[in-house]
């Protein structure tokens, strides 16, 4: 038995008009709480999708932060490679400066001396 007949038979002694109309209300009641509960459940299953959408854009930020990362350390082990090369290349010339230089020296040194 329904909460508006319950209400509708607990107080028709007080008059059959005024136990009809509280038991409208009742039953409105009930119904915009059944409509309540049905748009909670649509609610939340709008909510749980945009959830596993939110949770497919992290894992793809995530994929392309891993992709950025490698690439990253691959283009700094590169630059380092560079240095290397380029320091190794230096100090070659810089011997063959020196070397030039101290036989310059050695030279003038000897002319001078002579």
């Amino acid at each position: 038995m329904g909460y508006a007949l319950r209400i509708y038979q607990a107080f028709k002694d007080l008059g059959e008009e005024k136990a009809a109309v509280l038991a409208e209300f009742v039953e409105y009641v009930e119904s915009q709480k059944a409509a309540t509960s049905e748009e909670l459940k649509e609610t939340e299953l709008r909510l749980q999708g945009e959830i596993e959408g939110v949770k497919l854009e992290i894992e793809q930020v995530r994929k392309e932060l891993k992709e950025t990362e490698l690439r990253l350390q691959k283009e700094i082990e590169q630059v380092r490679k560079e240095i290397h090369e380029t320091k190794s290349s230096l100090i070659k010339w810089m011997f063959f400066f020196w070397t030039g230089q101290l036989i310059t020296l050695a030279t003038l040194l000897k002319l001078m001396l002579h």
